[in-house]
């Protein structure tokens, strides 16, 4: 096939959903139709390989799809946290750690979130203010709206916050300390867990003037948001039909719909195309043709 859908899955949690468009986890494994058979997406890597994911790619990452994709809708504020790099994740018995980024859709006028430190703080102050309630204080709070963009390296304290509606791109993995919690509690009653002592072996202390990713928006081209070892990410506007060559490079594209409808013609293959939608690309795709009022999200991995 020339593309590939898949199945959501749809995860309801104390502060709201995620729906996870494309995933690898184990355990946690979106499935498609490819063929009339039903498969995982680990099942289309081991069979496909670099035909699937690039040659370069599967060399580096093997049978383990290297991408998630999330939806986030968030009715509550999520967790204070932090994830390791995946140096720090194999000293701590992780697979690997977790670098992500999120692009702003739709979201409550409210909406607010939390992205790196806006103060210099020491191992010891950010302990003490963990132990006093106090850690927000030292955090970047933005109010957000509709493509706002976020870069999240492993090592940056980080929290959506409740109205956030938001496009999360990942490295393959569920590894997430929490710092802070709100003294929320569990189903059963119980303190939420922490993650205090691998957090703190997590933190990157830098600090920068401003979080945001910075980029000018435009329509009928493609607007490059983040480019990291784990993944490059551009934003497509569209209002009038437009091609994209991909003849020259050797991963897979997903393609995540933001809003509108039209349709994409992947060397050939027509299939409608949505917001809400997300859509595999393999690496033997050649071209695509994007017709409609769409707004999407491209992202692929160059190893």
């Amino acid at each position: 096939m020339n593309f590939f859908k898949f199945t959501p899955l749809l995860k309801t949690l104390i502060w709201g959903t995620e729906s996870w468009q494309i995933s690898g986890v184990p355990g946690n494994e979106t499935p498609c139709t490819d063929n009339g058979v039903t498969k995982s997406l680990n099942d289309l890597v081991r069979e496909q390989k670099g035909l699937l994911v690039g040659e370069a790619n599967y060399r580096r990452f093997g049978d383990e799809f290297p991408l998630l994709i999330k939806f986030i809708d968030a009715h509550q504020d999520l967790s204070i946290q932090v994830h390791p790099t995946d140096e720090i994740a194999h000293r701590q018995g992780k697979p690997r750690g977790k670098t992500e980024m999120w692009y702003v859709m739709d979201s409550q006028p409210t909406a607010t979130l939390y992205n790196g430190l806006k103060m210099q703080i020491t191992p010891d102050q950010y302990k003490d203010m963990v132990e006093h309630d106090t850690i927000c204080d030292a955090l970047a709070r933005y109010n957000v709206s509709e493509g706002d963009c976020f870069f999240i390296p492993a090592g940056r304290i980080h929290a959506i916050g409740a109205g956030c509606y938001l496009a999360e791109i990942q490295q393959t993995s569920d590894v997430t300390y929490r710092i802070y919690d709100y003294g929320r509690r569990d189903k059963d009653g119980n303190l939420r867990q922490l993650h205090t002592k691998e957090a703190a072996e997590s933190i990157d202390y830098t600090v920068l003037d401003d979080y945001r990713q910075q980029y000018t928006p435009a329509k009928n081209e493609g607007q490059l948001l983040v480019e990291c070892p784990y993944f490059n990410t551009a934003v497509y506007d569209l209002t009038e039909p437009m091609t994209i060559d991909y003849t020259e490079l050797d991963s897979f594209v997903i393609l995540i719909g933001l809003k509108g409808e039209g349709t994409l013609t992947v060397d050939g293959e027509k299939v409608p195309f949505r917001g809400g939608e997300t859509i595999l690309l393999p690496a033997t795709a050649q071209e695509v043709r994007a017709e409609g009022s769409l707004k999407f999200l491209e992202t692929y991995v160059l190893s």
